[in-house]
């Protein structure tokens, strides 16, 4: 209909234009013909008199004149008649003031007619100009509102803020919030990488993105490396957080790589599986080694002593580059890093369960169990459903899943993963952090609220609140269909779809339910997560290849029994993750450790602050101790 509106418009527009361009020509000039514009003038001597007004402000209308900008107007109208509306209005205007003079004339009828017929047809271009441009813009706000539906399906609807124990960012954030000037180490630099470092036939190569300060640097002073994870590396940290006091006290240089996979390091075209089997933990290390090879020789640092820190999976890199590496890095600070890979990992609950229990204004454990009891019982009738549909702000009415158990695994796991967030992240020093076990426990032993049940949602809409996300998405195939998306611009692309495939072949790491009595039930057991790397990856990715790498992944690295020097491992005990990484000096000093009583993940690694515990503190202080120790 549209494309046909349009056709009647252009052709009529045409048809019209030139009819104005030939009338308004014979007005200018007799060139045509003599007689049409002779009859013309004389008729135009009449029409000036007739001009509106004209006798009762006694004004004398010069008729040449008169009849030439006529059709000066006409000519330029008609001209642009085919593109604009306004000719036609302006034609319209004409028309009705020549049946004006025409009719103050006492001009015979056979010269109204064609007034009143080219009047009839500038008004219904008109209504067809119109109509079309309704058209266009309905279209045109179709098109909008399609767009903000698609953005708010993102939005409400969007990828989990957390899953598998990771923030969508990666688990070490920003180290503040603040917008920071460019400046010295601010600038991305760009690296020459090898695909693969361990096929020497494949000459690939990629650019790594990786970050230099040189503001506190000291003529052979120590080389700091900031090893990126599981998330966008972040200039920010070239300019905050506890390794930058560090390196103003001992004259370090500073740089910071990116991990292949991650933020802007694009090895391969996109995420496919295909192109992801060259993203593991010894590719990364491989990337650090090559790296740190190539600065010495750019900046000709012959005997510096390269210092590795890492948090969260960059933590666990950190310490395994000192084990690969011994003769490129001279040590490493190792925080929060998960050295033990398995798949059920359900110890991660029970610290959860812990930390939660530290809470001393009531007993918020039981508060949390109840209440997961308690939505337990609602999915079993159709008003606790449609009760939970409510409370929950569910993205999808849960009636429809009832007999879908990976989608209520899902909507369990993601329950357990609004208290997993916030205990991981307790207090951990980050700028706009805010959430904390105190909040979602002063809000579950909160009576006024209501049940249990009705305190959990409310935690829930917090931390969707935090999260801005207008609704809880726990559908299992939208899940999947999202993490299969191998593009570089989508959403997971931030780091989920890359880190599922490193659980899925490296590391397991799920945080399981299948250890008795914890938390949140047990509907999201090892092997719900075995089956996501299938879902994803493909029928390959299942429960035997999976063992398979994560017993090559201790084999490799020695798992909690490393045989290596010179790393410090740092554990908060707030922390789940502490549960995987090593938590106490062996007898004869090779794994030196701190045990941080109170903090969180990678708590150590922001910057100071004056409400830091005590025990926080004098970690501090041993960590520049343990630097001072490696340099001397």
């Amino acid at each position: 209909m549209q494309q046909t509106t349009s056709i009647v418009l252009k052709s009529l527009s045409i048809l019209l234009g030139l009819f104005f361009l030939f009338t308004g020509f014979m007005k200018i000039s007799p060139y045509i013909s003599k007689e049409l514009h002779r009859d013309l003038r004389k008729h135009y001597v009449k029409y000036a008199k007739a001009f509106p007004m004209a006798s009762l402000f006694d004004i004398r209308v010069p008729s040449k004149w008169y009849r030439r900008i006529i059709g000066a107007i006409e000519v330029l109208c008609g001209g642009l008649m085919a593109g604009f509306p306004s000719p036609n209005g302006t034609l319209l205007c004409l028309m009705f003031l020549a049946l004006y003079s025409q009719y103050m004339a006492n001009d015979p009828f056979e010269r109204l007619g064609p007034t009143l017929v080219f009047i009839f047809m500038l008004v219904g271009r008109l209504v067809i100009f119109f109509q079309s441009y309704r058209s266009n813009q309905a279209m045109k706000t179709f098109i909008f509102k399609t767009a903000i539906f698609v953005l708010l399906i993102n939005t409400v609807c969007g990828w989990r803020h957390f899953w598998k124990g990771r923030k969508v960012d990666g688990n070490l954030g920003d180290p503040t919030h603040f917008h920071l000037k460019l400046g010295n180490g601010s600038e991305d630099l760009w690296f020459t990488q090898n695909l693969d470092h361990f096929q020497p036939l494949n000459r690939e190569t990629w650019n790594q993105r990786y970050y230099i300060n040189d503001e506190y640097y000291k003529p052979n002073g120590p080389i700091f490396l900031m090893i990126g994870g599981e998330g966008e590396a972040t200039s920010k940290w070239m300019h905050k957080g506890a390794w930058i006091q560090y390196a103003k006290k001992f004259g370090a240089l500073c740089f910071q790589l990116e991990h292949r996979f991650y933020g802007k390091s694009h090895p391969t075209s996109d995420l496919s599986t295909e192109n992801l089997r060259f993203l593991s933990s010894e590719q990364a290390l491989a990337d650090l080694a090559y790296f740190i090879k190539r600065m010495n020789e750019k900046y000709k640092l012959t005997s510096n002593k390269w210092i590795a820190f890492g948090g969260s999976y960059p933590g666990s890199l950190a310490a395994w580059l000192r084990e690969k590496y011994p003769h490129l890095v001279h040590g490493s600070i190792s925080t929060s890093g998960p050295l033990l890979a398995k798949i059920d990992f359900y110890e991660y609950f029970e610290v959860v369960r812990d930390s939660l229990s530290t809470y001393k204004s009531c007993d918020c454990v039981t508060k949390v169990q109840q209440a997961i009891q308690q939505v337990d019982v609602l999915l079993k009738h159709m008003i606790g459903q449609r009760t939970l549909n409510e409370k929950f702000l569910l993205c999808d009415p849960i009636e429809k899943s009832i007999d879908n158990p990976l989608d209520i695994a899902n909507l369990f796991e993601g329950l357990a993963g609004d208290f997993a967030g916030v205990v991981q992240y307790n207090k951990d020093n980050r700028d706009g952090n805010p959430v904390t076990i105190d909040d979602v426990c002063g809000i579950m032993c909160n009576q006024t609220i209501g049940v249990p049940v009705t305190r959990l949602a409310e935690v829930n809409k917090m931390i969707l609140k935090e999260n801005k996300q207008q609704c809880f998405d726990y559908k299992y195939d939208k899940m999947i269909d999202q993490m299969k998306n191998i593009s570089w611009d989508s959403e997971v692309s931030e780091g989920g779809r890359q880190w599922t495939y490193q659980t899925c072949t490296e590391f397991g790491f799920y945080q399981t339910s299948d250890k008795p009595n914890l938390l949140f039930g047990d509907k999201f057991p090892a092997d719900f997560f075995v089956k996501q790397c299938t879902d994803i990856y493909g029928d390959s990715f299942n429960f035997d290849a999976l063992n398979g790498g994560i017993d090559r992944t201790n084999i490799i690295y020695g798992a909690l029994k490393p045989e290596t020097t010179n790393v410090l491992y740092i554990h908060g005990s707030i922390d789940p993750w502490h549960a995987l990484g090593l938590t106490e000096t062996n007898k004869n000093q090779r794994q030196p450790t701190i045990y941080i009583q109170g903090t969180a993940h990678c708590a150590n690694m922001y910057e100071p602050n004056e409400k830091d515990f005590p025990q926080l503190k004098q970690a501090r202080e041993a960590i520049v101790k343990y630097i001072e120790a490696l340099l001397h």
